[in-house]
């Protein structure tokens, strides 16, 4: 369902004449993640095309709930901001804009649920590779599971102009206030293998 929901969601939000220089990513190239490359408002934005699990959903009080994996399909080495190396599935803050949820197994409708990577839920656990994790590291990594409702709750919107406008607005603000803080760093990134 990946590469249909990638075209699905290209066609309907993305073929649009505020987006510019739309392109897809080699899905096997570890330092890229992201479905979708383009430039909105001159900046450059990566989307990563998530479906849910269709096993998952399941009819609730105000309409579906769900959950939809969100990590990378290999593991991987990356540096932390804490100089910690981890190897993990895990995604990483920052390693993308914003994910697109394909919502089709919820009304068999080609709908799009779409948050900032920013707002997305942190891993919790300490299970399986995540054993060695310290709280502190745990911040920049995404978890590898999340779920979602229909009607949408926060941090999902229907709409990722909103986002894309957000995105826009926070990168003004951050540069004429705040100094860089440093991202997580996929080991392929800096060339060290």
């Amino acid at each position: 369902m990946g590469y249909v929901s990638e075209a699905k969601v290209r066609k309907a939000f993305f073929e649009d004449p505020r987006i510019e220089g739309i392109m897809k990513d080699d899905d096997h190239d570890r330092k890229k993640k992201g479905d979708l490359t383009f430039t909105y408002r001159g900046r450059e934005i990566r989307v990563e095309v998530k479906s849910l699990q269709t096993s998952s959903v399941k009819p609730s009080e105000e309409g579906y709930k769900g959950t939809f994996q969100c990590d990378a399909s290999d593991c991987r080495d990356v540096i932390l901001p804490t100089r910690k190396t981890v190897k993990t599935t895990c995604l990483l803050i920052g390693e993308f804009d914003i994910v697109a949820v394909n919502l089709f197994a919820f009304e068999g409708k080609w709908r799009f649920a779409f948050a900032k990577n920013s707002d997305l839920p942190r891993v919790t656990s300490n299970r399986g590779r995540n054993n060695a994790l310290t709280e502190e590291d745990k911040k920049y990594l995404l978890s590898t599971s999340m779920k979602i409702t229909w009607p949408l709750q926060a941090p999902f919107v229907e709409d990722p102009f909103i986002l894309l406008d957000q995105l826009i607005e926070e990168q003004e603000t951050s540069l004429q206030k705040e100094p860089l803080v440093e991202k997580p760093v996929v080991l392929e990134d800096m060339n060290v293998f």
